[in-house]
């Protein structure tokens, strides 16, 4: 059985994506998934005649990823059970509870239906004109009316770009409700392609192109400290709207561009705490990770979305042979500071000093001397 999950951070995106997948795809089944307040779930499976189930179920600790374990994967299992021996011509598509991880949703489905079912799409349905203001909304998701989970520190920028980088495809999506904004919806378009180079973008249902989906590629863009290549050298990647699958045109030249800086050498922790607010000024998206010299041993990652920016520590390097690099000698191959940065009116020859003059300088190398870790970084073990 082939599912398509459909991940919005919004129900009027959410409601009008299935609505148009189902359209073009006829026989399909439509599951759409809902968290109230006070644990109160709600599932609805619908076909072309219109709501054929309504199951109502109340979960003592109402998260999004338990309501996910224990109602929607069994409905869904439910489902391809009832349909053994009967011809079910489409997919069953399953619209998510606004803001749950994709990720979750699909590692739950696969844990329990990997020998009945294919996750063969993972859709996020987007309304461009909006991805902006979402990106610099610093209220967390319950406190913009997203999700009913007091308890989601999540903002809306921060839920997007993770949805982002695990869905193979975006979907236009504009609710007749809330005509868009033009201006707006061309620099969501451009945003969009900055953001998620390996997704299509899709104008309509119809576009989308099914069997994108490939669970382990969309799990490694989203572990912490990924960037869309570690091996990169230092450049600027500016609008590539001509060359990227999908028909989601915009008129003129992109607005943002995205700055790839690696660097060689550990970064001196005090000179990059002073140059971390200037290096993610403007910057609509950080991602990378740092190798710091109060704490060698580990890879950190950075991420920034909007008005945040954090560090975390993923724990030591790859388990690879010490080589001699100008980088330190004895410490692993991969050890590296890389990051990119998405932006309007970035100036890359600014990053670019801005990053290497953090990096030690000879003299401090050669001291050995230990380095005060002004981010409490702990050392890997």
């Amino acid at each position: 059985m082939e599912l398509i999950v459909v991940t919005s951070l919004d129900a009027l995106c959410r409601q009008q994506a299935c609505e148009d997948l189902a359209a073009a795809r006829p026989g399909s089944l439509v599951v759409l998934h809902d968290l109230l307040e006070n644990g109160v779930v709600v599932r609805r499976t619908f076909t072309g005649a219109g709501e054929i189930e309504r199951g109502e179920s109340f979960l003592e600790h109402g998260c999004l990823s338990c309501a996910v374990r224990l109602d929607l994967v069994p409905g869904i299992e439910r489902l391809i059970q009832d349909s053994r021996g009967k011809r079910i011509p489409g997919p069953i598509i399953i619209g998510l509870a606004p803001a749950t991880p994709a990720q979750a949703a699909v590692t739950a489905l696969n844990g329990k239906l990997a020998d009945r079912a294919t996750v063969s799409s993972v859709i996020l349905a987007l309304a461009p004109d909006a991805l902006e203001d979402h990106i610099w909304d610093s209220h967390t998701l319950f406190e913009s009316g997203f999700t009913p989970m007091v308890e989601d520190e999540r903002t809306p920028g921060e839920c997007l770009i993770g949805e982002l980088a695990f869905a193979d495809t975006v979907l236009v999506t504009e609710p007749d409700i809330v005509p868009p904004d033009p201006a707006a919806r061309e620099r969501g378009l451009h945003l969009v392609r900055q953001l998620a180079l390996h997704a299509d973008l899709a104008s309509s249902a119809g576009e989308v192109r099914p069997g994108r989906h490939h669970y382990l590629g969309s799990l490694a863009r989203t572990a912490p400290g990924t960037v869309p290549s570690d091996k990169v050298p230092s450049e600027t990647v500016h609008g590539m709207g001509a060359e990227r699958p999908g028909s989601a045109e915009t008129s003129d030249a992109s607005p943002f561009m995205t700055v790839v800086q690696r660097v060689e050498r550990p970064l001196h922790p005090g000179r990059f705490r002073q140059a971390l607010a200037t290096l993610a000024e403007g910057c609509c998206v950080v991602r990378g990770h740092l190798w710091i010299a109060s704490a060698p041993e580990c890879r950190i990652a950075i991420q920034g979305v909007g008005p945040r920016i954090w560090l975390e520590n993923t724990g030591a390097w790859d388990d690879v042979p010490p080589t001699e690099v100008p980088a330190g000698r004895g410490m692993p191959a991969p050890a590296a500071t890389v990051i990119t940065a998405t932006g309007e009116d970035l100036d890359a020859a600014e990053f670019e000093h801005l990053l290497t003059s953090c990096q030690l300088t000879d003299e401090e190398l050669a001291s050995g001397k230990g380095l005060h870790d002004p981010f409490g970084l702990e050392q890997a073990s």
